[in-house]
């Protein structure tokens, strides 16, 4: 039985070269999803594409933190409770889950999808930059169910999980813990109309991965993205970049994007997929898949 692999380049719009790299995916036929940080220097350029370029899936990234030290960010509402004292989002999803008011995050998602509307954009799906949007990180679910709420309002899809899975669960959180949170966005995902892949993988960037070379952290990768769940769909997300002073400048990681950018590029990679009975989907497909039953 075939595996269904959703593979979504986050942070779209968050700098040029994340832009770049995105673009070529797109039109190479390498990817076929992505996400835009709206709040963003570099956002409209990725939206324009987007709207230039409508039979690509692409869609919103909620963005709720601007996490690096040199390159950050404001809120579009510019409420208070959104904001370190700096004036930019705050630097940790648990920041915000701790500060954030929660009638000034609702606003704030609506300004991001709004403002891509605004644009012109009709967004494939929604999700999250990093976990604020989860309330996972402090238990603060409240902020989740106002999140999937917000989301099924508009009636788009949205990034979570209806299902675990030991294969697919992430390698610092207990199963038992990552399971009960199961109920809850599956729960959510019924109250509120929003369909959600059944499954979503973390990415895994630990020390081995980013200090062995790119062909065997192109191996390790893939190990985990073919043990996953059989006919059902397992998401997972990577954030390409192409090599720049830009991108080096803003993250001291940036070759684990530059990397990410390399392995959806590469050959060997879609054929072992192709060999392990993985077939690459979009959320346009998910929806059907998930409409069809």
């Amino acid at each position: 039985m075939p595996k269904y692999l959703l593979v979504n380049a986050d942070d779209f719009g968050m700098c040029h070269s994340a832009n770049v790299a995105t673009f070529e995916l797109f039109e190479k036929g390498y990817l076929k999803s992505a996400t835009i940080m709206i709040p963003c220097p570099t956002a409209k350029e990725a939206v324009d594409f987007s709207v230039a370029n409508p039979e690509y899936g692409i869609g919103v990234h909620l963005t709720m933190t601007a996490e690096w030290e040199n390159y950050r960010w404001k809120p579009l509402t510019m409420r208070k409770s959104l904001m370190d004292k700096e004036g930019f989002m705050w630097h940790e999803a648990e920041e915000v889950q701790l500060h954030a008011k929660l009638k000034d995050l609702e606003a704030e998602i609506r300004a991001q999808i709004d403002k891509a509307h605004e644009w012109g954009m009709r967004p494939d799906h929604i999700d999250s930059h990093m976990t604020s949007l989860y309330g996972f990180n402090t238990g603060r679910f409240s902020v989740l169910g106002m999140t999937i709420r917000v989301v099924g309002e508009y009636g788009y899809a949205y990034r979570l999980y209806t299902k675990t899975d030991p294969r697919v669960s992430p390698r610092d959180i207990p199963y038992p813990i990552w399971a009960a949170t199961t109920k809850i966005s599956s729960r959510l995902s019924k109250k509120h109309g929003v369909i959600m892949p059944d499954y979503l993988l973390f990415p895994d960037w630990n020390k081995d991965l980013r200090e062995n070379g790119y062909e065997h952290y192109r191996d390790e990768i893939l190990k985990i993205w073919t043990n996953i769940p059989e006919n059902e769909v397992t998401e997972t997300f990577v954030h390409p970049s192409i090599e720049s002073d830009e991108i080096k400048g803003i993250t001291g990681l940036w070759h684990c994007r530059v990397w990410e950018y390399e392995l959806l590029k590469d050959p060997y990679v879609h054929q072992y997929l192709k060999d392990h009975d993985v077939q690459l989907v979009s959320y346009g497909d998910l929806i059907r898949m998930k409409t069809s039953y």
